[in-house]
């Protein structure tokens, strides 16, 4: 096996096609809101990628059948508009050189495919519950910058010397080597947990940038299901802070 494998079930003849990445990653903001958009829109699957890059395992599914990691890219027609082609996907390399070795070749498919835009999901972690997910960005164009701006997404942080990991980040600097715009979209996340609020987030943002009309309502119920669970935590959290309460590690069979 080659360390990057194409997997081509079609190769679609697309019109200036959008690119839209979420992967695995920090709350699984990205997974989250990219397998929502494909499970409103239904593009069409054309593409596996298998890599050495993954983890050395397989995933094994209810019914005992087992499946390789691999990374999904689809295709949506749209009359009068830009294409838009969406990848998802199991995991990301587990090693910088792969991460490397993943979003070059990753940019160099798309721009074959004439891309014209590339966007990328992911979520920001500030390491604490938040009530309302911001979403933050970083670019390579400043017309999408501009763009997103106006739709509230953020563009400074706090942080000197802040940085983008993993394929989010690197597909952004492959694709300005190829003069492709591109933009990343960071749900705020706690990163404690899978969160959908972050995902909500930053699909409202992206569904505006790329002109598509999709129901959120399924990730507002999940992020409402989140929000109890976290309450719960923290009623159990001050509960413990009680005088005369009992020790953390007396209730660890309490939640088995």
């Amino acid at each position: 096996m080659e360390p990057i494998a194409l997997e081509l079930f079609e190769r679609p003849k697309l019109n200036r096609p959008i690119f839209v990445e979420g992967l695995p990653g920090v709350g699984s903001v990205g997974k989250i809101a990219i397998e929502h958009l494909i499970a409103e829109l239904k593009p069409k699957k054309f593409a596996e990628i298998l890599s050495k890059h993954f983890p050395p395992q397989v995933m094994v599914d209810q019914s005992g059948r087992i499946k390789m990691f691999t990374n999904d890219l689809y295709y949506l027609k749209r009359a009068g508009k830009s294409d838009i082609i969406f990848m998802s996907g199991d995991t990301q390399a587990i090693t910088p050189d792969g991460q490397y070795e993943l979003s070059d070749f990753i940019v160099n498919f798309i721009s074959d495919l004439g891309a014209r835009e590339v966007y990328t999901l992911g979520g920001y972690n500030v390491g604490k519950l938040v009530e309302k997910a911001r979403v933050f960005g970083a670019g390579t164009s400043n017309e999408l910058i501009e763009k997103a701006q106006k739709l509230g997404v953020v563009f400074k942080t706090d942080e000197p010397g802040g940085g983008i990991a993993g394929a989010s980040g690197l597909i952004l600097a492959f694709a300005e080597k190829k003069k492709i715009p591109s933009l990343c979209l960071l749900g705020e996340t706690s990163g404690f947990f899978v969160d959908p609020k972050g995902a909500e987030a930053t699909l409202g943002v992206l569904i505006k940038l790329i002109d598509v009309k999709v129901n959120l309502s399924e990730l507002e119920e999940r992020a409402k299901q989140v929000e109890k669970i976290t309450q719960r935590i923290h009623e159990f959290e001050e509960s413990l802070a009680k005088p005369g309460a009992p020790s953390k590690k007396e209730n660890l069979g309490y939640f088995g």
